[in-house]
């Protein structure tokens, strides 16, 4: 990944500032939005408009006159909805104490490595991964440090621990685990978590878990459980206070643009969360904490239409782009995305933007993504049948010539 240099007229900024990634998605997006009948699969969200029974539940707290400021670490009926869905669903009984409300994931991540590195310290990235997460450790003044995943074009991705054990130095202060994974769609086994875990256990680090695409996962063995294996799944009491969860409302309930998240961990962080907070975005508006509230507890129904709909995206896509002769993608276990290569065209920005001038179909190129995501293509298939349909309708001839 390049830094875009600053323009000459630009006054003095701070190191941090000055070495945040510019977005690789973003370049492609803005090389091809205006253009019309595009259909966009670049950016992680379907094309659900937040159900009914959420807004009303807003609109509602507003006319009740829920405008005010609120608690930093988040509203009690919010915190406690989120313990009671995280009891239910790893079936882990945990208390509200631990769990802190955000705006959106990326900031839940951000104060998560606030609270785990120092400028300075190194965090290690298993890649490809979201290109957020480079710049949240960036903007820390600590450093991200890219362990590539091994790709099988038969089988898929696969984590490499001796890759993770070995880039672990003295200066190593967390490990992130994304499971299931944006871009690849890989999701962790027991086994993966469980020795992610000995290696945190053995230098005293923590360990951030980005579990935000949890609940959409295509193995029949874990479909039973309506979840991804998780890192709870393995770990003993004493990890419970080096593990910090990330996560959002936008996937699950179809709420990208509301911006709530929230952060778990150790209680005993609470009162670090709430001055991070209150420093940073003091709280979450507390409409869309009561809006929140609802989803969560009346949304189980939706959460299981969008993972039909992806699932039956992931068809879609898989057959079209799978019978290719040309392309190599394995069926991704997890996540809402197919991450393809052509080796044929190394050049994934370049095949990307191909595609948009051919196709008119938006993805997002894989370099994108760090250290081994070159040559791929990203494509969120959470999207319509119709929509993605005619998307392999278009792209499939280009593909086919490349």
């Amino acid at each position: 990944m390049s830094v875009t240099p600053l323009p000459d007229t630009m006054p003095p900024v701070s190191r941090e500032a000055a070495g945040v990634l510019p977005s690789g998605i973003g370049e492609l997006v803005a090389y091809g939005v205006d253009r019309p009948g595009l259909i966009p699969l670049w950016v992680g969200e379907g094309d659900r408009p937040t159900p009914g029974f959420i807004c009303e539940a807003a609109q509602r707290a507003l006319r009740d006159g829920a405008t005010f400021y609120t608690r930093m670490l988040g509203i009690p009926a919010l915190r406690e909805a989120l313990a009671e869905y995280v009891s239910r669903l790893y079936g882990d009984p945990v208390g509200p104490e631990r769990f802190f409300v955000t705006v959106g994931g990326m900031h839940a991540f951000h104060t998560a490595i606030r609270i785990a590195a120092e400028p300075g310290n190194e965090v290690v990235l298993p890649t490809p991964t979201w290109s957020n997460f480079f710049g949240a450790v960036a903007m820390q003044g600590a450093r991200p440090v890219p362990v590539p995943m091994q790709f099988d074009a038969g089988g898929g991705w696969s984590l490499d621990i001796a890759r993770i054990a070995a880039a672990i130095t003295p200066r190593t202060r967390a490990i992130v685990l994304n499971t299931p994974a944006n871009p690849t769609g890989w999701v962790a086994t027991r086994a993966d978590l469980a020795a992610v875990l000995e290696i945190a256990r053995r230098h005293d680090l923590w360990i951030v878990a980005d579990e935000i695409y949890g609940r959409f996962c295509f193995d029949p063995a874990h479909e039973a459980m309506g979840r991804a294996p998780s890192i709870r799944d393995v770990w003993q009491p004493e990890d419970r206070d080096r593990v910090l969860f990330v996560q959002t409302f936008s996937k699950n309930w179809a709420m990208t643009g509301w911006r709530v998240g929230w952060l778990e961990g150790p209680a005993a962080i609470g009162r670090l969360v709430d001055g991070l907070v209150l420093y940073g975005t003091s709280g979450v508006a507390t409409f869309l904490q009561h809006a929140a509230v609802t989803a969560i507890r009346e949304g189980e129904a939706l959460i299981a239409e969008q993972v039909a709909q992806a699932r039956a995206g992931r068809a879609i896509v898989s057959e079209a782009l799978g019978a290719l002769p040309g392309v190599e993608l394995p069926a991704p276990p997890g996540a809402f995305y197919a991450f393809p290569r052509v080796p044929a065209e190394p050049d994934d920005r370049r095949l990307a933007k191909r595609i948009v001038d051919e196709a008119n179909v938006g993805l997002a190129p894989g370099s994108a993504f760090g250290a081994g995501g070159e040559g791929f293509l990203r494509l969120c298939f959470a999207r319509s049948t119709a929509d993605l349909t005619e998307a392999m309708r278009r792209m499939v001839p280009v593909l086919r010539e490349v």
